[in-house]
């Protein structure tokens, strides 16, 4: 995963976290705008989440921000 993509997913789930608590969920979708403006970084966010990690649709957003943190 691409260092921008990686800093946006813990800046969100940072948010996330902070607004909703430590048991907030959050999907791959939850890094991108309504708009599909880049859809090759959607597909590697996909593929990570889906394909590489097989993550559920929701999953939490400690779990995904730690994930990434240590470079998984």
């Amino acid at each position: 995963m691409r260092q921008s993509l990686r800093e946006k997913v813990i800046q969100v789930c940072s948010k996330k976290i902070s607004q909703k608590g430590e048991h907030v969920g959050v999907s791959f979708y939850a890094f991108f705008a309504n708009k599909n403006d880049d859809p090759e970084l959607l597909m590697e966010a996909a593929t990570w989440w889906i394909q590489t990690h097989q993550l559920d649709h929701f999953e939490k957003a400690t779990k995904i921000m730690a994930m990434v943190e240590s470079g998984q």
